[in-house]
Protein backbone atom coordinates (compact mmCIF):
# COMPACT_ATOMS: atom_id res chain seq x y z
CA UNK A 1 0.00 0.00 0.00
CA UNK A 2 1.32 3.36 -0.92
CA UNK A 3 2.32 5.32 2.13
CA UNK A 4 1.43 8.96 2.20
CA UNK A 5 3.41 11.00 4.68
CA UNK A 6 2.04 14.32 5.72
CA UNK A 7 3.70 15.97 8.64
CA UNK A 8 4.05 19.41 10.00
CA UNK A 9 6.52 20.47 12.64
CA UNK A 10 5.77 23.21 15.15
CA UNK A 11 8.88 25.25 15.68
CA UNK A 12 9.34 26.38 19.26
CA UNK A 13 6.47 28.12 20.99
CA UNK A 14 5.82 30.55 18.15
CA UNK A 15 3.60 28.29 16.08
CA UNK A 16 0.58 26.16 16.78
CA UNK A 17 -1.89 23.86 15.12
CA UNK A 18 -4.72 25.77 16.72
CA UNK A 19 -5.72 28.75 18.77
CA UNK A 20 -7.75 29.11 21.90
CA UNK A 21 -9.86 31.57 23.82
CA UNK A 22 -13.43 31.49 22.59
CA UNK A 23 -14.91 30.46 19.29
CA UNK A 24 -12.65 30.33 16.20
CA UNK A 25 -10.93 33.60 16.99
CA UNK A 26 -7.39 32.97 15.73
CA UNK A 27 -6.32 31.81 12.26
CA UNK A 28 -4.71 28.45 13.06
CA UNK A 29 -7.26 26.96 15.43
CA UNK A 30 -9.99 26.91 12.79
CA UNK A 31 -8.21 23.86 11.38
CA UNK A 32 -8.24 21.97 14.68
CA UNK A 33 -11.64 22.36 16.39
CA UNK A 34 -11.17 19.38 18.73
CA UNK A 35 -8.39 21.31 20.48
CA UNK A 36 -10.18 24.67 20.46
CA UNK A 37 -10.79 25.83 24.03
CA UNK A 38 -13.95 27.91 23.62
CA UNK A 39 -14.71 29.09 27.18
CA UNK A 40 -13.60 28.81 30.79
CA UNK A 41 -15.76 29.38 33.87
CA UNK A 42 -14.81 29.45 37.55
CA UNK A 43 -17.37 30.18 40.25
CA UNK A 44 -18.47 29.38 43.78
CA UNK A 45 -20.72 26.36 43.42
CA UNK A 46 -24.24 27.76 43.90
CA UNK A 47 -25.41 24.70 45.87
CA UNK A 48 -22.18 24.10 47.83
CA UNK A 49 -20.46 27.05 49.54
CA UNK A 50 -17.39 24.95 50.28
CA UNK A 51 -16.49 24.19 46.68
CA UNK A 52 -15.52 25.85 43.42
CA UNK A 53 -16.69 24.69 40.01
CA UNK A 54 -14.38 25.04 37.02
CA UNK A 55 -15.65 24.42 33.49
CA UNK A 56 -13.48 24.23 30.39
CA UNK A 57 -15.35 23.91 27.10
CA UNK A 58 -13.88 22.67 23.84
CA UNK A 59 -15.04 22.32 20.21
CA UNK A 60 -16.98 25.36 18.93
CA UNK A 61 -20.38 25.45 17.21
CA UNK A 62 -21.19 21.73 17.26
CA UNK A 63 -24.13 21.17 14.96
CA UNK A 64 -26.41 18.92 16.99
CA UNK A 65 -27.27 16.52 14.16
CA UNK A 66 -23.74 16.23 12.80
CA UNK A 67 -23.82 12.49 12.12
CA UNK A 68 -22.70 9.95 11.27
CA UNK A 69 -19.40 11.09 12.80
CA UNK A 70 -20.52 13.06 15.80
CA UNK A 71 -18.30 15.48 17.71
CA UNK A 72 -16.21 14.10 20.54
CA UNK A 73 -13.15 14.91 22.61
CA UNK A 74 -10.01 14.25 20.59
CA UNK A 75 -7.47 11.54 21.12
CA UNK A 76 -3.81 12.58 21.14
CA UNK A 77 -4.74 15.85 22.84
CA UNK A 78 -3.89 16.86 26.36
CA UNK A 79 -6.72 18.93 27.78
CA UNK A 80 -5.60 20.73 30.94
CA UNK A 81 -7.11 22.90 33.67
CA UNK A 82 -4.53 25.06 35.43
CA UNK A 83 -4.76 26.71 38.85
CA UNK A 84 -2.42 29.33 40.30
CA UNK A 85 -2.99 29.99 44.00
CA UNK A 86 0.31 31.46 45.22
CA UNK A 87 2.03 34.51 43.76
CA UNK A 88 5.28 33.50 45.46
CA UNK A 89 5.63 30.28 43.44
CA UNK A 90 6.39 30.16 39.69
CA UNK A 91 3.83 28.75 37.28
CA UNK A 92 0.88 26.51 38.05
CA UNK A 93 0.32 25.21 41.55
CA UNK A 94 -2.26 22.61 40.47
CA UNK A 95 -2.86 21.10 37.03
CA UNK A 96 -5.51 18.56 36.05
CA UNK A 97 -4.80 16.76 32.75
CA UNK A 98 -7.53 14.93 30.80
CA UNK A 99 -6.78 12.46 27.99
CA UNK A 100 -9.45 10.62 26.02
CA UNK A 101 -9.63 7.28 24.22
CA UNK A 102 -12.21 6.13 21.65
CA UNK A 103 -13.17 2.62 20.61
CA UNK A 104 -15.67 1.25 18.08
CA UNK A 105 -17.82 -1.45 19.64
CA UNK A 106 -19.54 -2.33 16.34
CA UNK A 107 -17.40 -1.35 13.32
CA UNK A 108 -19.71 -3.29 10.96
CA UNK A 109 -22.36 -0.52 10.97
CA UNK A 110 -22.40 3.10 9.83
CA UNK A 111 -24.64 4.01 12.80
CA UNK A 112 -23.10 5.53 15.89
CA UNK A 113 -25.36 3.48 18.18
CA UNK A 114 -27.03 0.16 17.38
CA UNK A 115 -28.24 -2.81 19.45
CA UNK A 116 -26.64 -1.65 22.67
CA UNK A 117 -23.26 -0.99 21.07
CA UNK A 118 -21.65 2.41 20.57
CA UNK A 119 -19.02 3.47 18.09
CA UNK A 120 -16.51 6.15 19.06
CA UNK A 121 -17.30 5.21 22.67
CA UNK A 122 -15.13 7.54 24.73
CA UNK A 123 -13.44 7.07 28.09
CA UNK A 124 -10.86 9.21 29.81
CA UNK A 125 -8.15 9.43 32.42
CA UNK A 126 -7.31 12.34 34.74
CA UNK A 127 -3.79 13.04 35.92
CA UNK A 128 -2.78 15.68 38.45
CA UNK A 129 0.36 17.73 39.02
CA UNK A 130 1.23 19.91 42.01
CA UNK A 131 4.77 20.83 40.92
CA UNK A 132 4.14 23.13 37.97
CA UNK A 133 3.58 20.29 35.53
CA UNK A 134 7.00 18.67 36.08
CA UNK A 135 5.42 15.37 37.10
CA UNK A 136 1.91 13.92 36.92
CA UNK A 137 0.25 11.10 38.84
CA UNK A 138 -2.93 9.25 37.93
CA UNK A 139 -5.91 10.87 39.63
CA UNK A 140 -8.78 8.83 38.12
CA UNK A 141 -9.11 6.51 35.12
CA UNK A 142 -11.63 4.47 33.15
CA UNK A 143 -14.27 7.22 33.28
CA UNK A 144 -17.07 7.32 30.70
CA UNK A 145 -18.21 10.13 28.44
CA UNK A 146 -21.93 10.07 27.54
CA UNK A 147 -22.69 9.42 23.88
CA UNK A 148 -23.97 12.18 21.60
CA UNK A 149 -27.65 12.95 22.15
CA UNK A 150 -28.63 11.55 18.75
CA UNK A 151 -32.34 10.98 19.27
CA UNK A 152 -34.90 8.79 21.01
CA UNK A 153 -34.37 5.66 18.90
CA UNK A 154 -30.63 5.65 19.54
CA UNK A 155 -30.79 6.65 23.22
CA UNK A 156 -34.06 5.16 24.54
CA UNK A 157 -35.14 2.62 21.97
CA UNK A 158 -34.73 -1.15 22.29
CA UNK A 159 -32.61 -1.19 19.12
CA UNK A 160 -30.40 1.56 20.58
CA UNK A 161 -28.93 1.84 24.05
CA UNK A 162 -32.24 1.25 25.80
CA UNK A 163 -31.49 3.98 28.36
CA UNK A 164 -34.29 5.33 30.53
CA UNK A 165 -33.38 8.85 29.38
CA UNK A 166 -30.43 10.90 28.24
CA UNK A 167 -30.41 12.54 31.66
CA UNK A 168 -29.71 9.11 33.15
CA UNK A 169 -26.66 8.79 30.93
CA UNK A 170 -25.42 12.17 32.18
CA UNK A 171 -26.05 11.17 35.81
CA UNK A 172 -24.11 7.94 35.30
CA UNK A 173 -21.16 9.94 33.95
CA UNK A 174 -20.84 12.07 37.11
CA UNK A 175 -18.09 10.74 39.35
CA UNK A 176 -16.91 11.53 42.87
CA UNK A 177 -13.23 12.51 42.91
CA UNK A 178 -10.64 11.36 45.49
CA UNK A 179 -10.67 14.95 46.80
CA UNK A 180 -14.37 14.84 47.63
CA UNK A 181 -15.43 16.81 44.58
CA UNK A 182 -17.12 15.78 41.34
CA UNK A 183 -16.18 15.47 37.69
CA UNK A 184 -18.14 15.24 34.44
CA UNK A 185 -16.92 15.23 30.83
CA UNK A 186 -19.33 15.18 27.95
CA UNK A 187 -21.45 17.03 25.40
CA UNK A 188 -23.55 19.97 26.58
CA UNK A 189 -25.40 22.98 25.31
CA UNK A 190 -22.91 25.74 24.55
CA UNK A 191 -23.48 28.13 27.47
CA UNK A 192 -21.91 31.16 25.78
CA UNK A 193 -24.43 33.64 24.38
CA UNK A 194 -23.62 36.44 21.96
CA UNK A 195 -24.79 37.87 18.66
CA UNK A 196 -21.73 36.70 16.73
CA UNK A 197 -23.15 37.90 13.43
CA UNK A 198 -23.68 41.42 14.70
CA UNK A 199 -20.49 41.78 16.74
CA UNK A 200 -18.18 40.80 13.90
CA UNK A 201 -20.05 42.85 11.31
CA UNK A 202 -17.98 45.85 12.41
CA UNK A 203 -19.54 46.03 15.86
CA UNK A 204 -23.19 45.99 14.87
CA UNK A 205 -24.46 44.97 18.32
CA UNK A 206 -27.20 45.68 19.02
CA UNK A 207 -28.04 45.42 15.35
CA UNK A 208 -29.10 48.67 13.73
CA UNK A 209 -31.77 49.18 11.07
CA UNK A 210 -33.33 45.73 11.27
CA UNK A 211 -36.28 46.28 13.54
CA UNK A 212 -34.39 45.31 16.66
CA UNK A 213 -34.02 41.66 15.65
CA UNK A 214 -31.00 39.99 17.26
CA UNK A 215 -29.77 36.42 17.22
CA UNK A 216 -27.73 34.41 19.66
CA UNK A 217 -25.15 33.03 17.25
CA UNK A 218 -24.61 29.99 19.47
CA UNK A 219 -28.26 29.14 20.12
CA UNK A 220 -29.03 25.44 19.62
CA UNK A 221 -25.34 24.58 19.25
CA UNK A 222 -23.51 22.14 21.48
CA UNK A 223 -19.97 21.95 22.83
CA UNK A 224 -17.97 19.52 24.98
CA UNK A 225 -17.52 20.35 28.67
CA UNK A 226 -14.95 19.33 31.24
CA UNK A 227 -16.51 20.13 34.62
CA UNK A 228 -14.70 19.87 37.94
CA UNK A 229 -16.12 20.64 41.37
CA UNK A 230 -13.20 21.05 43.80
CA UNK A 231 -13.26 21.75 47.55
CA UNK A 232 -12.00 25.21 48.47
CA UNK A 233 -9.53 23.58 50.86
CA UNK A 234 -7.88 21.78 47.91
CA UNK A 235 -7.48 24.99 45.91
CA UNK A 236 -6.48 27.34 48.74
CA UNK A 237 -2.71 27.61 48.99
CA UNK A 238 -2.54 26.62 52.67
CA UNK A 239 -5.25 23.96 52.52
CA UNK A 240 -7.77 26.15 54.36
CA UNK A 241 -11.53 25.90 54.04
CA UNK A 242 -13.67 28.93 53.33
CA UNK A 243 -14.65 29.19 57.03
CA UNK A 244 -11.03 30.14 57.80
CA UNK A 245 -11.17 33.29 55.64
CA UNK A 246 -10.61 36.52 57.57
CA UNK A 247 -13.46 38.13 55.62
CA UNK A 248 -15.25 37.71 52.30
CA UNK A 249 -12.44 39.56 50.48
CA UNK A 250 -9.53 37.70 52.08
CA UNK A 251 -6.67 37.96 49.53
CA UNK A 252 -5.30 34.59 50.63
CA UNK A 253 -8.26 32.89 48.93
CA UNK A 254 -7.60 34.18 45.42
CA UNK A 255 -6.94 31.69 42.62
CA UNK A 256 -6.17 32.12 38.93
CA UNK A 257 -7.70 29.64 36.47
CA UNK A 258 -6.96 28.95 32.83
CA UNK A 259 -7.29 26.01 30.45
CA UNK A 260 -5.30 24.73 27.51
CA UNK A 261 -4.96 22.00 24.90
CA UNK A 262 -1.68 20.56 23.65
CA UNK A 263 -0.69 18.35 20.72
CA UNK A 264 2.49 16.62 19.64
CA UNK A 265 4.50 18.44 17.01
CA UNK A 266 4.29 15.89 14.20
CA UNK A 267 1.26 14.28 12.61
CA UNK A 268 1.82 11.48 10.14
CA UNK A 269 -0.93 10.37 7.77
CA UNK A 270 -0.92 6.90 6.23
CA UNK A 271 -3.67 5.27 4.22
CA UNK A 272 -6.58 4.92 6.61
CA UNK A 273 -4.77 6.03 9.76
CA UNK A 274 -2.69 8.71 11.40
CA UNK A 275 -0.07 8.91 14.11
CA UNK A 276 1.49 11.53 16.33
CA UNK A 277 5.02 11.95 17.64
CA UNK A 278 7.39 14.57 18.99
CA UNK A 279 7.23 17.03 21.85
CA UNK A 280 3.96 18.33 23.21
CA UNK A 281 3.18 21.97 22.49
CA UNK A 282 0.34 24.20 23.60
CA UNK A 283 -2.03 24.89 20.71
CA UNK A 284 -4.93 26.49 22.55
CA UNK A 285 -5.49 28.40 25.77
CA UNK A 286 -8.14 30.47 27.47
CA UNK A 287 -8.62 32.39 30.68
CA UNK A 288 -10.58 35.63 30.40
CA UNK A 289 -13.29 35.50 27.74
CA UNK A 290 -12.87 37.33 24.44
CA UNK A 291 -9.24 38.34 25.00
CA UNK A 292 -7.88 36.79 21.84
CA UNK A 293 -11.18 37.22 20.05
CA UNK A 294 -11.70 40.97 20.47
CA UNK A 295 -8.58 42.51 22.03
CA UNK A 296 -5.56 40.89 20.35
CA UNK A 297 -5.22 41.80 16.63
CA UNK A 298 -5.16 39.18 13.87
CA UNK A 299 -1.41 39.38 13.38
CA UNK A 300 -0.74 38.42 17.02
CA UNK A 301 -3.51 35.92 17.74
CA UNK A 302 -1.55 32.73 17.05
CA UNK A 303 1.43 34.07 18.99
CA UNK A 304 -0.78 34.96 21.97
CA UNK A 305 -2.23 31.49 21.89
CA UNK A 306 1.17 29.83 22.05
CA UNK A 307 2.08 31.53 25.34
CA UNK A 308 1.25 30.51 28.88
CA UNK A 309 -0.10 33.32 31.09
CA UNK A 310 3.29 33.40 32.83
CA UNK A 311 5.12 33.92 29.55
CA UNK A 312 2.54 36.49 28.53
CA UNK A 313 3.12 38.61 31.62
CA UNK A 314 6.79 38.90 30.66
CA UNK A 315 5.94 39.56 26.98
CA UNK A 316 5.36 43.32 27.16
CA UNK A 317 4.59 43.89 23.46
CA UNK A 318 1.07 42.52 23.95
CA UNK A 319 0.31 44.93 26.77
CA UNK A 320 -0.23 47.78 24.34
CA UNK A 321 -3.52 46.25 23.17
CA UNK A 322 -4.86 46.69 26.71
CA UNK A 323 -3.27 50.07 27.42
CA UNK A 324 -4.79 51.43 24.19
CA UNK A 325 -7.51 48.97 23.09
CA UNK A 326 -8.80 49.06 19.54
CA UNK A 327 -12.41 48.93 20.75
CA UNK A 328 -11.90 52.24 22.56
CA UNK A 329 -11.36 53.93 19.19
CA UNK A 330 -15.02 53.29 18.41
CA UNK A 331 -16.14 54.76 21.73
CA UNK A 332 -14.48 58.15 21.24
CA UNK A 333 -16.18 60.87 19.20
CA UNK A 334 -12.85 62.56 18.50
CA UNK A 335 -11.63 59.38 16.79
CA UNK A 336 -13.97 56.81 15.20
CA UNK A 337 -16.97 56.89 17.54
CA UNK A 338 -19.31 57.70 14.67
CA UNK A 339 -18.16 54.67 12.68
CA UNK A 340 -19.96 52.19 14.94
CA UNK A 341 -23.48 53.49 15.62
CA UNK A 342 -24.32 50.49 17.82
CA UNK A 343 -21.74 51.71 20.35
CA UNK A 344 -23.29 55.18 20.59
CA UNK A 345 -24.06 54.67 24.29
CA UNK A 346 -20.49 53.70 25.09
CA UNK A 347 -18.11 56.60 25.53
CA UNK A 348 -14.66 56.94 27.10
CA UNK A 349 -13.78 59.49 29.77
CA UNK A 350 -11.77 62.16 27.95
CA UNK A 351 -12.07 64.82 30.64
CA UNK A 352 -12.92 63.00 33.87
CA UNK A 353 -13.15 65.38 36.83
CA UNK A 354 -12.00 68.02 34.34
CA UNK A 355 -8.44 66.74 34.55
CA UNK A 356 -7.92 63.14 33.39
CA UNK A 357 -7.96 61.91 29.79
CA UNK A 358 -8.36 58.16 29.22
CA UNK A 359 -8.57 58.34 25.43
CA UNK A 360 -6.16 56.19 23.46
CA UNK A 361 -2.66 57.65 23.39
CA UNK A 362 -3.33 59.98 26.33
CA UNK A 363 -2.02 59.79 29.88
CA UNK A 364 -4.91 58.80 32.15
CA UNK A 365 -3.58 58.98 35.73
CA UNK A 366 0.08 59.15 34.66
CA UNK A 367 0.38 62.88 35.64
CA UNK A 368 -0.03 61.75 39.27
CA UNK A 369 2.99 59.42 39.04
CA UNK A 370 5.25 59.79 42.08
CA UNK A 371 3.04 62.44 43.67
CA UNK A 372 1.72 62.57 47.22
CA UNK A 373 -1.75 61.92 45.78
CA UNK A 374 -0.91 58.28 44.98
CA UNK A 375 1.30 57.61 48.00
CA UNK A 376 0.17 54.43 49.75
CA UNK A 377 -2.19 53.45 46.92
CA UNK A 378 -1.82 50.58 44.48
CA UNK A 379 -0.44 53.16 42.04
CA UNK A 380 2.52 53.95 44.30
CA UNK A 381 5.80 52.58 42.93
CA UNK A 382 6.71 51.60 46.49
CA UNK A 383 3.72 49.23 46.57
CA UNK A 384 3.64 47.38 43.22
CA UNK A 385 6.50 49.02 41.36
CA UNK A 386 5.61 50.32 37.91
CA UNK A 387 2.99 47.65 37.34
CA UNK A 388 -0.03 49.95 37.14
CA UNK A 389 1.54 53.23 36.00
CA UNK A 390 4.28 52.02 33.64
CA UNK A 391 4.62 55.06 31.35
CA UNK A 392 2.89 58.00 29.73
CA UNK A 393 0.53 57.31 26.84
CA UNK A 394 -0.89 54.14 28.42
CA UNK A 395 -4.19 55.38 29.87
CA UNK A 396 -5.85 52.01 30.54
CA UNK A 397 -2.94 50.60 32.56
CA UNK A 398 -4.98 51.33 35.68
CA UNK A 399 -8.18 49.48 34.77
CA UNK A 400 -8.31 47.24 31.68
CA UNK A 401 -4.76 45.93 31.98
CA UNK A 402 -5.05 44.73 35.62
CA UNK A 403 -8.53 43.29 35.10
CA UNK A 404 -7.06 40.96 32.46
CA UNK A 405 -3.54 40.45 33.82
CA UNK A 406 -3.29 40.67 37.60
CA UNK A 407 -6.73 41.04 39.11
CA UNK A 408 -7.60 43.96 41.37
CA UNK A 409 -6.46 44.47 44.98
CA UNK A 410 -8.76 45.67 47.75
CA UNK A 411 -6.92 48.92 48.34
CA UNK A 412 -6.96 52.50 47.16
CA UNK A 413 -7.98 53.52 44.53
CA UNK A 414 -9.77 50.23 43.67
CA UNK A 415 -12.71 50.74 45.99
CA UNK A 416 -16.11 52.14 45.14
CA UNK A 417 -16.64 55.90 45.19
CA UNK A 418 -18.96 55.43 48.17
CA UNK A 419 -17.38 57.31 51.07
CA UNK A 420 -14.63 58.95 49.02
CA UNK A 421 -16.14 62.45 49.18
CA UNK A 422 -15.17 63.24 45.60
CA UNK A 423 -11.55 62.05 45.76
CA UNK A 424 -11.17 58.92 43.59
CA UNK A 425 -7.85 58.08 45.26
CA UNK A 426 -9.31 58.01 48.77
CA UNK A 427 -10.49 54.93 50.65
CA UNK A 428 -14.01 53.85 49.71
CA UNK A 429 -16.36 50.90 49.76
CA UNK A 430 -14.59 47.54 49.16
CA UNK A 431 -16.15 45.40 46.43
CA UNK A 432 -13.40 43.34 44.84
CA UNK A 433 -10.21 41.57 45.88
CA UNK A 434 -8.83 39.14 43.31
CA UNK A 435 -5.26 40.37 42.91
CA UNK A 436 -2.81 37.63 41.91
CA UNK A 437 0.09 39.19 39.98
CA UNK A 438 2.05 36.03 39.16
CA UNK A 439 0.60 35.40 35.69
CA UNK A 440 -1.07 37.08 32.76
CA UNK A 441 -4.51 36.35 31.32
CA UNK A 442 -6.46 34.13 33.75
CA UNK A 443 -9.85 34.12 35.40
CA UNK A 444 -9.18 35.32 38.93
CA UNK A 445 -11.62 34.33 41.65
CA UNK A 446 -11.72 35.14 45.35
CA UNK A 447 -13.10 31.92 46.82
CA UNK A 448 -14.10 33.65 50.08
CA UNK A 449 -16.88 35.60 48.34
CA UNK A 450 -20.26 33.88 48.83
CA UNK A 451 -22.40 32.86 45.89
CA UNK A 452 -25.41 34.95 44.96
CA UNK A 453 -28.48 32.73 44.90
CA UNK A 454 -29.57 32.06 41.35
CA UNK A 455 -33.19 32.34 42.48
CA UNK A 456 -32.71 35.71 44.20
CA UNK A 457 -34.35 38.75 42.64
CA UNK A 458 -30.99 40.47 43.16
CA UNK A 459 -29.13 38.03 40.90
CA UNK A 460 -27.84 39.78 37.79
CA UNK A 461 -25.95 38.69 34.69
CA UNK A 462 -24.05 41.97 34.94
CA UNK A 463 -21.91 40.46 37.68
CA UNK A 464 -19.53 42.84 39.40
CA UNK A 465 -20.89 45.82 37.45
CA UNK A 466 -24.25 45.31 39.16
CA UNK A 467 -22.53 44.89 42.53
CA UNK A 468 -20.84 48.25 41.97
CA UNK A 469 -24.15 49.89 41.07
CA UNK A 470 -25.71 48.62 44.31
CA UNK A 471 -22.69 49.65 46.35
CA UNK A 472 -22.96 53.17 44.98
CA UNK A 473 -26.73 53.69 44.98
CA UNK A 474 -28.51 51.27 47.33
CA UNK A 475 -28.97 52.58 50.92
CA UNK A 476 -28.38 49.03 52.16
CA UNK A 477 -24.75 49.38 51.06
CA UNK A 478 -23.85 53.03 50.33
CA UNK A 479 -24.09 54.40 53.87
CA UNK A 480 -20.94 52.65 55.12
CA UNK A 481 -17.47 51.78 53.84
CA UNK A 482 -17.41 48.53 55.80
CA UNK A 483 -16.98 45.26 53.92
CA UNK A 484 -20.40 43.80 53.12
CA UNK A 485 -21.55 41.11 50.78
CA UNK A 486 -23.18 42.89 47.88
CA UNK A 487 -25.14 40.62 45.53
CA UNK A 488 -23.14 39.61 42.44
CA UNK A 489 -19.73 40.24 43.99
CA UNK A 490 -19.16 36.63 42.93
CA UNK A 491 -19.75 37.53 39.28
CA UNK A 492 -17.46 38.35 36.37
CA UNK A 493 -14.72 39.56 36.41
CA UNK A 494 -14.39 38.01 39.88
CA UNK A 495 -14.38 34.57 38.29
CA UNK A 496 -17.08 33.86 35.74
CA UNK A 497 -20.51 32.32 36.24
CA UNK A 498 -22.41 30.58 33.46
CA UNK A 499 -25.05 33.31 33.52
CA UNK A 500 -22.67 36.29 33.29
CA UNK A 501 -23.12 38.46 30.20
CA UNK A 502 -19.40 38.83 29.62
CA UNK A 503 -19.67 40.48 26.20
CA UNK A 504 -21.74 43.31 27.62
CA UNK A 505 -19.57 43.63 30.75
CA UNK A 506 -16.33 43.78 28.78
CA UNK A 507 -17.66 46.39 26.37
CA UNK A 508 -18.80 48.47 29.35
CA UNK A 509 -15.34 48.03 30.87
CA UNK A 510 -13.65 49.28 27.70
CA UNK A 511 -16.00 52.26 27.92
CA UNK A 512 -14.64 53.10 31.37
CA UNK A 513 -17.32 51.76 33.71
CA UNK A 514 -14.69 50.57 36.22
CA UNK A 515 -13.10 54.02 36.27
CA UNK A 516 -16.51 55.51 36.97
CA UNK A 517 -17.16 53.03 39.78
CA UNK A 518 -14.10 54.22 41.70
CA UNK A 519 -14.98 57.90 41.20
CA UNK A 520 -13.43 58.86 37.87
CA UNK A 521 -16.77 59.95 36.49
CA UNK A 522 -17.82 60.65 32.92
CA UNK A 523 -17.21 63.96 31.21
CA UNK A 524 -20.72 65.35 31.76
CA UNK A 525 -20.14 65.42 35.52
CA UNK A 526 -18.92 68.80 36.76
CA UNK A 527 -16.59 68.12 39.68
CA UNK A 528 -16.77 71.75 40.80
CA UNK A 529 -20.54 71.93 41.05
CA UNK A 530 -20.79 70.53 44.55
CA UNK A 531 -24.40 69.47 43.98
CA UNK A 532 -24.54 67.53 40.69
CA UNK A 533 -25.10 63.79 40.91
CA UNK A 534 -22.36 61.73 39.26
CA UNK A 535 -25.09 59.47 37.89
CA UNK A 536 -25.13 61.41 34.64
CA UNK A 537 -26.54 60.66 31.20
CA UNK A 538 -23.22 59.30 29.96
CA UNK A 539 -22.99 56.89 32.89
CA UNK A 540 -26.59 55.77 32.45
CA UNK A 541 -25.99 55.23 28.73
CA UNK A 542 -23.08 52.88 29.53
CA UNK A 543 -25.03 50.99 32.19
CA UNK A 544 -28.06 50.61 29.93
CA UNK A 545 -26.05 49.45 26.93
CA UNK A 546 -26.90 45.95 25.73
CA UNK A 547 -25.86 43.84 22.77
CA UNK A 548 -29.43 42.57 22.62
CA UNK A 549 -28.55 38.99 23.65
CA UNK A 550 -28.56 38.88 27.44
CA UNK A 551 -29.06 35.24 28.41
CA UNK A 552 -28.48 31.69 27.25
CA UNK A 553 -31.04 29.93 25.09
CA UNK A 554 -31.29 27.00 27.55
CA UNK A 555 -31.78 27.09 31.31
CA UNK A 556 -28.77 26.03 33.36
CA UNK A 557 -29.08 23.21 35.85
CA UNK A 558 -29.29 23.94 39.56
CA UNK A 559 -26.89 21.15 40.48
CA UNK A 560 -23.69 19.67 39.13
CA UNK A 561 -22.62 19.79 36.30
CA UNK A 562 -24.74 22.98 35.95
CA UNK A 563 -24.40 23.16 32.13
CA UNK A 564 -27.57 22.45 30.18
CA UNK A 565 -27.89 19.11 28.44
CA UNK A 566 -26.91 18.93 24.77
CA UNK A 567 -29.52 19.59 22.12
CA UNK A 568 -31.06 16.48 20.57
CA UNK A 569 -29.76 15.73 17.10
CA UNK A 570 -33.16 14.65 15.84
CA UNK A 571 -34.88 17.94 16.74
Amino acid sequence: MKKILFSFILAGSMASLSYGSSHREAPLIANDPLADNTDVYAFKSPDDPNSITIIANYIPTEFRNGGPNYYSFGENIRYEIHVDNDASTPGDDITYRFTFTRVNQDPTTFFNIRLGQQNAKTTYMIEKSTDGGATFTTFMSGLAVPPPNIGDRSINGPVGLGAASYEDLIANAIYTTPEGGQVFCGPSDDPFFVDLGGIFDLGDAPRQNNGGVVRDGLAKFNTHSIVLKIPVSVLQKDGLGVSAAANILDPNFVIGVWASASRQTTRTLTAGSQGYSGNWVQVSRLGMPLTNEAVIPVGKKDFWNSLTPYQELAETTLDEYFYNPELALYMDDSLFGGAVPAFAGLRIQRNSLQGFDFGNGHDGLWPLKGSAAVAGTALDDAVFGTLLLPAAGKPRSVDLWPIFHTGVPNMRPYQLATGKNGNPLAAGKPFISNFLPSGGDMLRLNMAVPATSRTSSAFSSLGLVQAAVLGLTDPAYNTTTAIQFIPNMDGFPNGRRLEDDVTRIELQAVSGVVLAAIGLWYDDYDASSGTQSPVTNLLLNVLNYSTGVEHNDAAFKTSFPYVASPWVGKD
